[in-house]
């Protein structure tokens, strides 16, 4: 167990190590490389908005002057747009459609969302529920693991948006991510609806993954 881990703000010279926990924990805190080998474009995809667009809603673990995990938030979910949008330009420019390791990834989620329509399926959407405007994403190394830094970030952001008066905060969490699941509820998060299909995304043994949205009321900031 490590002895001191720091929690603080995110800082700009944190985004290359921000990018590459993002796709080292890619796949249910493990790494995804083997189903989504590009990890410019899967940091791009999933960490970009955080660190270029809202960095002041991130925070970081570190350790010995290494960072070891972050939480990566946002205030209102309603101004991030697509969160696709990043990927959309390097699907030629970069040959992602066509580069080993990756595009099989890709190929499979058009094919999924095609699935989903012709069944009336809702597609998989970030939701943007007024009552829960803000959201998290946060991902640890292991050996940041069991230390309770998990809680110390999600701590410290709820107080953030207890001060600023925002009502409530969501994520999205794989459903067969059973340890994740269990750790936010301990948090306060609750299941918002059954889980969702997640276009692309299988198991080792092929099977499909879902997503799990949830959320968590936070309490109003009392009047001085």
């Amino acid at each position: 167990m490590p002895s001191h881990i720091t929690v603080r703000p995110y800082r700009a010279e944190d985004r290359a190590a921000v990018r590459q926990i993002c796709h080292f924990t890619g796949y249910m805190g493990d790494p995804i490389s083997w189903q989504w080998r590009d990890r410019e474009s899967f940091a791009d995809t999933f960490s970009s908005y955080y660190t270029d667009r809202e960095p002041e809603s991130s925070l970081v673990a570190e350790l010995d002057g290494r960072v070891v995990g972050y939480l990566l938030g946002c205030r209102n979910t309603a101004v991030v747009g697509d969160p696709l949008r990043p990927l959309y330009g390097q699907l030629v420019s970069r040959g992602l459609l066509w580069r080993t390791g990756t595009a099989g990834f890709l190929w499979r989620s058009a094919r999924d969302g095609l699935v989903e329509l012709a069944a009336r399926r809702p597609l998989l959407r970030e939701p943007t529920d007024p009552a829960h405007p803000a959201h998290l994403h946060i991902n640890l190394l292991p050996e940041a693991r069991g230390a309770g830094v998990g809680r110390r970030l999600v701590s410290q952001w709820f107080a953030t948006l207890v001060d600023e008066g925002i009502p409530g905060c969501h994520l999205g969490t794989w459903a067969e991510n059973h340890h994740a699941i269990a750790f936010f509820r301990s948090v306060g998060f609750g299941a918002m609806g059954p889980p969702t299909n997640m276009p692309g995304m299988r198991s080792p043994s092929g099977a499909r993954h879902h997503v799990l949205w949830m959320a968590t009321d936070l309490p109003a900031n009392a009047p001085p």
